[in-house]
């Protein structure tokens, strides 16, 4: 069907959200204007005032309003340990679940050379003045658990190796609460390799 030009752009915006294809891109344009204009203002003045106002932290990249982010300004925090991720959502699962209470470091990805990211694009110089500079002694890399971000938690282990930097990389495996018989072979030959020792 041939919609209007500002309500194909719509559905077109809301498209390049993750996960919502052509049908829910659709059905949200539609509430929107239909049902809803009010929530429709609040969420544009929303996304107006985050464009203007969010940026990335100097020191961790995690998206935030002002020069740090709230964790890089705790002096609480062991800046001694620092956990290194692919995306800002990583930080709010670990903030959220983990109690980890060291500082981070955000990639912003993965290495990917056939798709043109290199160190450089992950802010890998910005990385190694941290570490450099500011006493770190581990290095934890918990970068995703794919070829990718395997590529990418060896070559920054490399970086620490080279620095007397212990670096540690997070276990994968079976998840609590699950059985064997359900679990993926590749998860399963993960936790039989990250076997620990028990006292």
């Amino acid at each position: 069907m041939n919609f209007s030009p500002a309500l194909a752009g719509l559905i077109g915006a809301l498209k390049r959200l993750p996960g919502v294809g052509p049908k829910s891109a659709q059905r949200m344009a539609f509430q929107l204007l239909e049902r809803d204009r009010q929530g429709a203002e609040l969420i544009a003045k929303a996304l107006q005032t985050a464009l203007a106002t969010v940026s990335h932290c100097e020191q961790c990249r995690m998206l935030c309003d002002g020069a740090l982010c709230p964790i890089c300004q705790n002096q609480a925090r062991d800046a001694s340990v620092l956990c290194v991720v692919e995306s800002p959502a990583d930080v709010v699962a670990i903030e959220q679940a983990a109690g980890f209470r060291g500082r981070y470091f955000v990639l912003m990805g993965h290495l990917s050379p056939l798709d043109g990211v290199g160190p450089h694009e992950l802010g890998v110089p910005l990385l190694e003045a941290r570490l450099d500079q500011q006493g770190v002694t581990e290095l934890i890399l918990a970068t995703n658990p794919t070829v990718e971000g395997d590529a990418t938690a060896h070559f920054l282990a490399e970086l620490a190796k080279k620095r007397h930097i212990k670096a540690t990389r997070i276990a994968h495996g079976v998840p609590v609460g699950g059985e064997l018989e359900y679990v993926d072979g590749g998860t399963l030959a993960h936790a039989l390799a990250g076997r620990l020792v028990l006292d």
